[in-house]
């Protein structure tokens, strides 16, 4: 039988080119839809060349191989924490039309065949980590709490998103630390302001994407910041975008950034801001379409910081 896409998927390399046989798998590690490895790489970058801006003068080899072993992790570990949320979310997933045809509620993976997956992903990502240096690495082991915990707050939490801002920038801390080799007050205020703001930044692109499933979460009783909102989504998006841009302001100040900087800062807002003009509650195809625009506000904010650590 052949794959059909997936509801938000749209055109995807999978669909297109993918083997038949291996498609099941791809979707299930969500390599159809790979704004979510942008989403989970770009603080990771970002980290780095904060990193960067304070403690190195010139790049060197090793500071490229994070650049690439960054771009490898967050892909087996966005496709490992995928899967697990599938298999915790399996039942909710098949009463929910954007989700009911993934490969684990359609019958296409089994739960056993999805935890061998997640496990293998997870090893090889365990290997490139091993390359960072104790602080990123301790920082790495503590960042599977969040990924483990984090399927299970829309059962007991409004602000699912929140947590999952927490885990998807966490990559800012272990960038920051795996390039510059330091951890502690307050050399790490750079990093910890940078991860905040992407807290924020999450927490209002994920409760735009929530806006899809807005209906059939409420019938099966799955909380989000979009259905606690309600008809303020768009203010209480707004709020978080502040936020995001005010940590991010904090960041260049704390770290020193030059001026092209706040250039790509006023950039990154106004973006923020043009999605939140735009944003229709009711139009979830709208809502997917701003979501998948946050991949040229990361590498805005990335460009602002690298330009801004050049000193100009």
């Amino acid at each position: 039988m052949t794959s059909a896409p997936l509801p938000d998927a749209g055109a995807n390399w999978v669909d297109r080119h993918a083997p038949e046989g291996l498609k099941p798998w791809l979707k299930l590690g969500r390599f159809d839809r790979p704004i979510g490895i942008w989403l989970l790489l770009l603080p990771g970058w970002q980290g780095i060349a904060l990193a960067l801006s304070q403690y190195r003068a010139t790049p060197g080899l090793y500071d490229l191989w994070l650049v690439v072993g960054f771009g490898i992790g967050a892909c087996l570990m966005r496709a490992a924490g995928c899967a697990f949320n599938d298999i915790v979310d399996r039942d909710f997933d098949a009463q929910v039309a954007r989700t009911a045809l993934r490969p684990i509620p359609s019958g296409k993976i089994s739960v056993k065949q999805a935890w061998a997956f997640v496990v293998g992903c997870s090893l090889i990502s365990l290997l490139i980590l091993l390359t960072l240096g104790p602080v990123a690495i301790g920082l790495g082991v503590g960042s599977l709490a969040l990924v483990a915990a984090y399927p299970f707050m829309k059962r007991i939490t409004w602000w699912p998103q929140a947590w999952l801002g927490m885990t998807f920038n966490w990559g800012a801390l272990m960038g920051f630390a795996a390039a510059s080799a330091v951890f502690g007050w307050p050399a790490f205020l750079p990093a910890l302001l940078l991860w905040l703001g992407g807290v924020f930044w999450t927490l209002g692109y994920d409760t735009i994407y929530a806006l899809q499933d807005i209906e059939d979460d409420a019938m099966v009783g799955v909380k989000s910041s979009a259905r606690r909102l309600a008809s303020a989504v768009r203010p209480g998006v707004a709020t978080f975008y502040v936020m995001a841009v005010v940590f991010a302001a904090l960041t260049g100040i704390v770290a020193g950034l030059g001026p092209l900087f706040w250039v790509g800062l006023a950039a990154y807002a106004a973006h923020l801001a043009f999605q939140v003009v735009r944003l229709q509650r009711e139009d979830g195809a709208l809502a997917l379409k701003l979501f998948k625009s946050n991949r040229e506000a990361g590498f805005i904010l990335l460009a602002a910081i690298a330009l801004g650590s050049l000193g100009l």
